[in-house]
């Protein structure tokens, strides 16, 4: 299935699973923190750069090292979605991206497809779990021919700013920013999540199912699934 630009003024995207393999933040993002941070802790733990990152964690981990460090461990361990964990691992990843030490793997397909889509005056929006600033971080240290794609990318929500992903209400916030656009049907919301993909189309808007190597199948009794597509692509004929 490809997708017909002119039906759309608005695109949001998910990052993990459908922009970026989900193997980069697994696999490259959550270990490089966690490599990163006792270092962190022990030189940086009384400076106000790190303070406010520090005091946003609850308290009983706040006032140890050792403590805000096994927490974090188990936060991650655990995959556990939350805006005071997101805030610090953005922090730790800044250094990794600044050295080159990370670069962003984005789908080939990405970068001709958000190109073709602000050529034609689509608004293309970012929608993750990960805090707006390390989704900043990742879209201008890409794999791409001109490695910074913030230019292109007209807004970002997180679950600070938006809410959890598989909730309803979380996208009608996103939409409710840009009251210019008030036809929904014009909206496109795509993600590797199919929980996330029926919150969207419950508030409104249309979505899509995003299938990409290493993601998790997608329920198959799902309807929804059968909208499914595997690469970014205009056709006029879609």
């Amino acid at each position: 299935m490809t997708l017909n630009l002119a039906e759309y003024d608005v695109l949001v995207f998910d990052i993990e699973g459908t922009v970026c393999p989900i193997s980069f933040v697994k696999d490259v993002l959550f270990p490089y923190a966690l490599e990163a941070l006792p270092k962190v802790l022990d030189q940086e733990w009384d400076s106000p750069e790190f303070a406010k990152y520090r005091d946003a964690f609850p308290e009983e981990y706040r006032n140890s090292r050792p403590d805000l460090e096994a927490h974090v461990r188990d936060l991650v361990k655990r995959d556990v979605k939350i805006a005071y964990l997101k805030s610090l691992q953005g922090y730790l990843w800044l250094q990794g991206y600044k050295s080159g030490d990370i670069v962003a793997p984005l789908f080939p397909d990405v970068d001709p497809f958000f190109h073709q889509a602000v050529k034609d005056g689509k608004k293309i929006i970012i929608y993750s779990s990960g805090s707006v600033p390390a989704q900043k971080l990742l879209f201008s240290h890409t794999n791409s021919e001109k490695s910074d794609m913030t230019p292109l990318i007209a807004d970002y929500f997180d679950t600070t700013n938006a809410g959890p992903k598989t909730e309803v209400d979380s996208y009608r916030k996103i939409i409710s920013s840009h009251p210019e656009h008030k036809d929904l049907g014009r909206w496109l919301f795509l993600s590797d999540n199919i929980h996330e993909v029926s919150a969207a189309v419950e508030a409104g808007i249309r979505s899509v199912p995003v299938i990409r190597e290493g993601n998790a199948p997608l329920p198959p009794d799902n309807p929804l699934t059968k909208l499914a597509i595997s690469e970014f692509k205009h056709s006029e004929d879609a």
